[in-house]
């Protein structure tokens, strides 16, 4: 099977899935916090969270909602609007799997998707409704010259 941004390069249909998997470590969870400025202590101190009545500081709820963005940057989709539901809490050392279904795709190329990320119990973390805009021929052509350059988008 091509890789997600070769099907993107090949053109995009009602129906399409996606599906990624990644593991968030402590170090990465860290490092958003330095990049968002998010230092919720829920998700930088253990007693804090636990005060929450958390196991261990949790992954910030962006942090798994990029999921969605690291599929959507591989097919090109730029972003209209993101519905996110937070169903669960995610910790460093959980692995999720991020499931994205192309519901819609009108004739002008706006598209609306629907995402799931499970974590590796299987149990919903996030839900998630995006709508956006497929890329249309000419940046379909665009994507299979980087590809054929070597640009796997990963």
């Amino acid at each position: 099977m091509s890789n997600i941004r070769q099907r993107a390069a090949e053109g995009l249909h009602t129906g399409d899935q996606f599906t990624i998997t990644r593991c968030f470590t402590a170090e990465e969870i860290t490092a958003f916090a330095s990049l968002s400025r998010d230092y919720n202590p829920v998700h930088c101190d253990s007693v804090y969270a636990e005060l929450k009545g958390l196991r261990a500081p949790i992954t910030h709820g962006l942090l798994t909602a990029s999921l969605i963005t690291e599929i959507g940057g591989q097919i090109g989709w730029l972003a209209k609007n993101m519905s996110l539901r937070f169903k669960r809490p995610v910790y460093a050392g959980e692995t999720l799997t991020c499931d994205w279904i192309i519901l819609d795709i009108d004739d002008r190329g706006h598209a609306k998707a629907a995402v799931r990320v499970i974590n590796d119990s299987g149990i919903t973390v996030l839900e998630a409704e995006t709508t956006g805009v497929l890329p249309n021929v000419s940046e379909r052509q665009h994507l299979a010259k980087i590809l054929a350059e070597g640009d796997t988008g990963q």
